[in-house]
């Protein structure tokens, strides 16, 4: 019956310490960090190994739901394999009791919104860069290839091979000069 604590941000520029603050204020004997995005569990290895690891009569504490999760289906997966395994999941600023109807109801709520939050996120940033692009500002990365450089190789007779060579780039990157 041990507490586990699981704490995650985006970016390596967020911090974690004040989710590590609560979640030792919560009881939780050790706490699993990670600074990666919550879109997927794909690349969460704390949170893989926290799965594996807990067993009945453990419990997960997070601070918000979307700590643990923002795809709705990432969450009721992760609420599935826990709930088999007879382990608890508690937030430090939400009330979740998955042991009635409404407590599983508001989970899945929580997660809907967190999974609504970063679709509107990506909507708003597709719009930013739409609107960057229309102004002349926004130009993508500048090319590393320089293809009059390769242009220019190829009329002097040589092959893709020594072109590649002879510019420190790929043979791909030749030919789609």
């Amino acid at each position: 019956m041990t507490v586990y604590g699981y704490a995650r941000v985006s970016n390596t520029d967020q911090n974690l310490d004040i989710q590590i603050a609560a979640l030792k204020a919560a009881g939780c004997e050790k706490v699993s960090c990670e600074k990666v995005s919550g879109t997927s569990t794909n690349g969460r290895q704390e949170l893989e190994k926290l799965l594996e690891f807990v067993e009945a009569g453990d419990t997960i504490v997070i601070t918000r739901i979307d700590r643990l999760a923002r795809s709705i289906g990432d969450l009721q997966d992760i609420v599935r394999e826990l709930k088999s395994k007879g382990v608890a999941i508690k937030a430090t600023e939400q009330p979740i009791d998955m042991t009635t109807a409404a407590g599983k109801c508001f989970l899945d709520m929580l997660g809907v919104f967190a999974e609504f939050e970063t679709n509107l996120r990506k909507e708003r940033q597709m719009e930013g860069i739409a609107k960057a692009k229309a102004a002349g500002v926004y130009k993508g990365r500048p090319p590393s290839v320089d293809c009059a450089k390769v242009l220019q190789l190829k009329a002097e007779g040589w092959k893709p091979s020594q072109i590649a060579k002879k510019l420190k780039i790929s043979r791909a990157s030749v030919y789609r000069c």
